[in-house]
């Protein structure tokens, strides 16, 4: 099965050839295998050591020059969530904290919630951790799902300045979306809802059940993503085959109105499709229908939901083709590696000429499993672009910086991580938004 997909995003930044003037900067000592966080001018990702184990790294976000590294673990996350990134909070002026899962000194202890000061590295609290999906940014506190092995598994609420905790929930749940004074939670439980809190008080705002959004027979088991637009919260949610009954769980998008939770749109039996940006960005689907059979691709109106454009299922190739966009996402193309391959234009659906059309698509299409020291195997890396000339479907050798809509962008930044594990900086003052990976 061969998924990939397409994000409109008006503005797009274009080469690093074509903007040589911009701050940049490349490093080659890491081997980043989790996204990037970055906050008070420090970048943070989770780096695969030589030995198999993980470590937090720091870097300056100017210069892309190394601060600090400190050990790092994985204590009950599960495979297909991938490696977690540190959480950064900027808690004051000029003080910035990273908070991270750290091996427990203890041998009771599998690991230790530790905040550290972002410039030196140096450990200002920590919080002992039986098992967690890792620490989030939720507004300017931290949320961690705690426990998350055991009945007692809860999310804590903490001040990234001092690790206290300020409230606290019954259960797993992950952040989706947050400002300075709201979180909005996926509750992960048999009947999966979304929740809304006042971050300073922990009351709840509101409520919206997943299937009631979507319709009944949801599993989150077949994972989930989410994203924002400047008043809504577009849900994907992926389809999960029941070992036992064979059965497909109820699967597509949704959007939820940020300020009270109610509907606004429901895309039920399609599925999202990679490499894509945030579900929250003009978002580009396929339609599965009761028999399992894929049509064609429509793009979506992330508002409103309403199909913009659409490629029917008779113009799509028929195997060995991975789809690849341009910088602008205006055209959609089934590139073939090493053999011509074909394009369309994405709003009009009408066949594009391809000689001299470039596309970027996964540089790898058959990505091996990391090899982690003493961890459940089944993780991998995040994703890396490349850049490919469609007439050849050949990769094209002085490709520049990977777009907007699978980079994002913080604070006009743009970091990204090459095959190798390296990471990548742009300051090309793009608008600040979510990538492929939020």
């Amino acid at each position: 099965m061969v998924l990939a997909g397409a994000l409109a995003l008006a503005g797009c930044s274009g080469s690093e050839a074509a903007t040589p003037d911009y701050p940049r900067w490349h490093n080659t000592e890491v081997n980043a295998v989790s996204r990037t966080t970055t906050a008070g001018g420090v970048a943070t990702t989770t780096s695969l050591k030589p030995d198999g184990t993980l470590e937090t790294v720091a870097l300056d976000l100017d210069s892309g020059k190394r601060l600090w590294s400190a050990p790092a673990v994985m204590a009950g996350r599960l495979p297909g969530m991938g490696i977690p990134a540190p959480a950064i909070i900027e808690t004051g002026r000029d003080h910035t904290v990273v908070v991270t899962v750290d091996p427990s000194a203890k041998r009771r202890r599998t690991a230790a919630l530790v905040g550290r000061d972002a410039k030196t590295g140096t450990a200002r609290w920590t919080r002992p951790v039986h098992s967690t999906f890792g620490p989030q940014k939720c507004g300017m506190f931290v949320c961690l799902s705690e426990n998350t092995a055991l009945s007692t598994a809860r999310v804590v609420v903490l001040d990234p300045a001092t690790g206290r905790p300020r409230w606290k929930l019954p259960g797993i749940a992950e952040v989706q979306w947050s400002n300075a004074s709201r979180v909005v939670f996926l509750r992960l439980a048999r009947n999966p809802l979304l929740e809304a809190y006042d971050l300073r008080t922990g009351k709840v705002v509101w409520q919206q059940p997943v299937e009631q959004a979507l319709g009944s027979g949801v599993n989150m088991s077949g994972g989930w993503s989410f994203g924002s637009t400047a008043e809504n919260l577009v849900g994907y949610v992926a389809p999960y085959t029941d070992p036992r009954t064979k059965k497909v769980s109820t699967f597509g998008l949704f959007s939820v109105k940020l300020s009270d939770g109610s509907v606004n749109w429901i895309r039920p039996s399609v599925v999202r499709v990679y490499p894509s940006g945030s579900p929250g960005f003009a978002p580009v689907v396929r339609p599965v229908d009761q028999q399992g059979q894929y049509g064609g691709f429509a793009r979506l109106d992330p508002e409103s939901g309403r199909v913009l454009g659409q490629i029917p299922a008779t113009d799509v190739p028929g195997s060995g083709w991975w789809l690849a966009f341009p910088a602008r996402m205006d055209r959609i193309g089934f590139l073939k590696h090493g053999k011509r391959g074909t394009a369309f234009d994405l709003a009009t659906g009408r066949p594009a000429e391809v000689e001299e059309e470039r596309g970027w698509s996964f540089c790898v299409t058959d990505p091996k499993p990391l090899s982690l020291k003493g961890q459940t195997p089944g993780f991998y890396s995040v994703a890396s672009l490349c850049e490919f000339d469609l007439a050849t479907g050949k990769r094209v050798a002085d490709a520049g910086a990977p777009p907007g809509w699978f980079t994002g962008s913080q604070n006009g930044w743009r970091i990204w991580r090459d095959e190798k594990g390296g990471l990548h900086g742009v300051q090309d003052a793009t608008a600040t938004a979510p990538g492929m990976y939020g």
